[in-house]
């Protein structure tokens, strides 16, 4: 796993966005396969071994993703009291399962947060105004939330020229337009849909958020960086 570490020495997916050089890592911590061999059905624990045997003694950037001796509610307190995105956690003696969500391991989200395919934005001054973002139900794409808050400057530069090849003419969203009073802020309708600027699902966005609503919308929303590892078809509606 590739990671940026901010000033306070935690991950940040906005440094890794925005990294050249400086505090960027690779934490290794399993292996699946090794000398031509498959290690799928060994234990954890026999490859976690293989992997620290590979790795110790190498100099930065690369490191040995240790493990955390201590009870999963003393993790939980910590990551919390860190400001960290989550935990994820992997049974000892479990076999990795490619493409099976067996519960050998499991991802414990600490904050609000969330993946939301990008399908368009609203233009406006500096690029864009808002990102236009939702998730997969089936095959279609549905509308969450505009994003407006997180941005600086040179990150919405490279997510516009990101944006770049991506236009289309067909808005992608299954469920748009929406009425009148739909949300608090300005709802989606056919007029407002006119000034809106439709992108191919292809990028994902990582974004935090204090409360999702029970009419399906998302309050006080703010984009938190791209996720290049997500395949778009995969962001669902995920229950922390």
């Amino acid at each position: 796993m590739i990671v940026a570490l901010d000033d306070r020495g935690l991950p940040s997916f906005n440094a890794l966005q925005n990294a050249r050089t400086g505090h960027v890592y690779y934490y290794a911590f399993d292996a699946l396969a090794y000398d031509g061999k498959s290690l799928l059905f060994l234990p954890l624990e026999t490859r976690r071994e293989i992997v620290h045997s590979l790795v110790s003694g190498m100099p930065d950037p690369v490191r040995f993703s240790a493990t955390l001796e201590s009870s999963a509610d003393q993790v939980i307190a910590a990551g919390r009291q860190l400001g960290l995105e989550g935990i994820v956690a992997k049974r000892s003696g479990s076999v990795y399962e490619s493409g099976s969500r067996s519960g050998a391991w499991v991802k414990f989200k600490l904050n609000q947060s969330h993946e939301f395919v990008i399908g368009g934005y609203m233009p406006g001054k500096d690029y864009f105004t808002s990102l236009l973002a939702g998730y997969y139900e089936g095959d279609k794409l549905i509308f969450i939330a505009k994003i407006k808050n997180g941005f600086v400057p040179k990150m919405k530069e490279d997510l516009f020229r990101r944006f770049q090849g991506l236009e289309t003419d067909v808005c992608p969203f299954a469920n748009l337009p929406e009425p009148t009073n739909a949300r608090r802020g300005e709802a989606l309708t056919a007029e407002v849909k006119k000034k809106c600027r439709w992108l191919r699902p292809e990028l994902v966005a990582q974004v935090e958020y204090t409360e999702w609503t029970r009419d399906n919308s998302l309050r006080h929303s703010k984009f938190v960086g791209l996720r290049d590892d997500k395949d778009p078809r995969e962001v669902t509606h995920e229950v922390p």
